[in-house]
C-alpha cells in the first residue's frame, strides 16, 4: 500500500475487529470507496484471528501501537 489513510484509537474498550471497522466506515464514507487492506504494529495482532477481520489485515512494524494504515492494496 503506497497511500492510505492513518487512522488513531486509543480506546482501551474496543477491541482490534471494532476498530477496524470504525475505521473502514469512515474511509468508505470520506473517500466513497471501501478499502481492503490494513496495516498494524505487530503487537495489536496478538489475540486477533486474521478470519475475524472485515479485511486483510498485515503486520506493520514502522507503525506505533493504537495506529492503523488502511487504504488499498496494491495490484500486481
Amino acid at each position: 500500500m503506497n497511500e492510505g489513510m492513518l487512522w488513531l484509537d486509543l480506546n482501551p474498550g474496543l477491541d482490534l475487529v471494532k476498530k477496524v471497522q470504525r475505521a473502514i466506515h469512515y474511509y468508505q464514507h470520506k473517500y466513497g470507496i471501501l478499502p481492503d487492506l490494513c496495516l498494524v504494529h505487530p503487537s495489536m495482532l496478538a489475540d486477533v484471528q486474521p478470519e475475524q477481520m472485515p479485511i486483510a489485515i498485515r503486520p506493520y512494524r514502522f507503525l506505533a501501537p493504537g495506529y492503523l494504515w488502511i487504504g488499498l492494496a496494491e495490484k500486481s
